[in-house]
């Protein structure tokens, strides 16, 4: 299979680009770089000029996109950024795909778990209908820019990932920073769902809706069993051998990070029914065995 990865330079796209080489498929990159490699093919994230007709040879698209979250602070521009770094990029994928002769099978679309929002008596699920914070609009907009991909004839999936949890990269090394300094401890109440899933799932169940027919439209890629920050950081500390402290008073995160304090002081519970109804196996469903195999 030939794979078109945008985005393929961060921490995801190498960890899947090495997943699917191991198994012989063909990885090429969509990058803003001088091309090192036959394989990287040059693009400015916004139009098709130049690659656009790359498209014809590929199987699968998986767009990995967007400025990550973890940038501070959340200025107006950098607000900005987050958004045109998700739709530049996508609408650029789709008129490609529109414009090609042959089409690729699937195309497999990167989004947020924060659709949902960041509160909710119930746990969220795909039938859970869109908040209106700007999180929650940030991602409907970043999926509104690939919803004619449908259209076209080519199978959609949008995976709306939690926070990944990986060695490096991502937000997960800013979450267990605390921890790490001895002053580790729950945020507020500690009840705030965090969100979570580790980079393992991620890469598996992509290549899973990647190969199954059965997969299409919004999928939630969350860890299975829920987590409130409190036992998040319980059990970070147990698995760095340090202490699990007094709680932070969330009005001191407000104060220190504004805006992006919501990240870590606030959270909706929820749960990837799509997946599990699929069939898709997750190799981390506990937090306690996520952290075990990311530090040890």
């Amino acid at each position: 299979m030939k794979v078109l990865i945008a985005g393929g330079s961060g921490f995801i796209g190498r960890a899947l680009t090495k997943s699917l080489l191991a198994d012989q498929h063909q990885v090429f990159i969509l990058t803003r770089r001088l091309p090192g490699s036959p394989e990287q093919i040059q693009w400015d994230g916004k139009t098709t000029q130049g690659w656009g007709q790359r498209i014809n040879e590929m199987d699968a698209i998986v767009n990995l996109t967007g400025l990550s979250l973890a940038h501070w602070p959340w200025t107006n521009s950098r607000k900005r950024e987050f958004l045109d770094s998700r739709l530049q990029p996508g609408r650029a994928l789709v008129t490609a795909v529109q414009e090609a002769a042959h089409r690729p099978r699937v195309f497999i679309q990167a989004s947020g778990i924060n659709y949902y929002g960041l509160h909710g008596d119930s746990v969220a699920d795909e039938t859970t209908p869109p908040a209106q914070d700007f999180l929650a609009k940030l991602t409907i907009q970043w999926e509104d820019a690939i919803q004619s991909i449908d259209k076209l004839g080519v199978r959609c999936v949008v995976l709306r990932q939690a926070v990944v949890l990986a060695s490096q990269g991502g937000l997960f090394p800013l979450m267990a920073l605390p921890v790490r300094l001895l002053v580790g401890g729950p945020i507020g109440t500690g009840r705030q769902a965090v969100p979570w899933v580790h980079l393992a799932d991620v890469i598996g169940a992509i290549r899973f809706v990647m190969e199954n027919q059965d997969a299409r439209d919004a999928c939630n890629l969350i860890a299975p069993i829920p987590t409130s920050n409190a036992e998040f950081t319980r059990a970070l500390a147990k698995t760095l051998g340090r202490p699990y402290w007094l709680p932070t008073p969330a009005w001191m995160l407000r104060m220190m990070l504004g805006e992006m304090s919501v990240l870590v002081t606030e959270g909706r519970y929820c749960r990837p029914k799509r997946l599990l109804d699929l069939g898709y196996p997750f190799r981390f469903p506990r937090i306690e065995d996520a952290l075990a195999d990311l530090f040890h």
